[in-house]
């Protein structure tokens, strides 16, 4: 008898730990105590032979739900246009001819048309234009929930390219718009390189 009443009190006990177990653990998922920020930068400095295209983005992000923030600004651009601005495949920016041509093409790992960066279905590297004002300087504040600092979609490794002309989003009537948004060449561009978390 003492035996069933000392196995029914263990039972109890470890009831309760496992119960309050996953209390915990649900508490964490909902606070987001598993979110680790993460911070990038992406310097624009290489381009044409003619380009004096100069920038500096940071990306921030508390991964892996939050959405990636772009700030910073690009300066050198002629004045009152706007430029398609995408994340391109690779990194490599060793062409010494033209630098941005080694980036390849888009990110884009689902194989989607390219589109806006509103759309669904897009290419991951899809942000859209920025516009240069009368100084030539495009102020950069963007929100993005497909790209990422972390996991599959990571952007951290690959380039910022910015293109000669405005991007049609995938909405016009050429095969180049589902493709490339017929924003023509690459007049600057950046390797995206990881500030934070540092190694200890």
């Amino acid at each position: 008898m003492k035996k069933m009443v000392m196995f029914g009190v263990v039972t109890i006990i470890v009831a309760a730990v496992v119960a309050t177990i996953v209390t915990v653990s649900v508490q964490a998922a909902s606070t987001g105590a598993d979110n680790q920020k993460i911070e990038a930068v992406s310097v624009i400095n290489i381009g044409t032979n003619v380009s004096k295209i100069y920038g500096v983005l940071v990306f921030t992000q508390d991964c892996p739900e939050h959405p990636v923030l772009i700030k910073g600004r690009i300066e050198g651009l002629p004045p009152n246009t706007e430029h398609g601005f995408h994340v391109h495949e690779s990194g490599d920016i060793r062409n010494t001819a033209s630098p941005c041509v080694s980036t390849g093409g888009h990110f884009n790992p689902a194989k989607h048309d390219h589109a806006a960066p509103q759309d669904a279905l897009r290419h991951v590297g899809d942000l859209g234009n920025i516009k240069a004002d009368d100084t030539g300087i495009a102020n950069i504040d963007i929100s993005d929930s497909q790209i990422s600092l972390c996991g599959q979609h990571s952007i951290i490794g690959r380039a910022v390219v910015v293109h000669e002309k405005k991007d049609d989003l995938g909405k016009g009537q050429s095969p180049d718009s589902k493709k490339t948004g017929n924003a023509g060449g690459r007049i600057g561009c950046g390797l995206i390189g990881i500030i934070s978390p540092k190694s200890p």
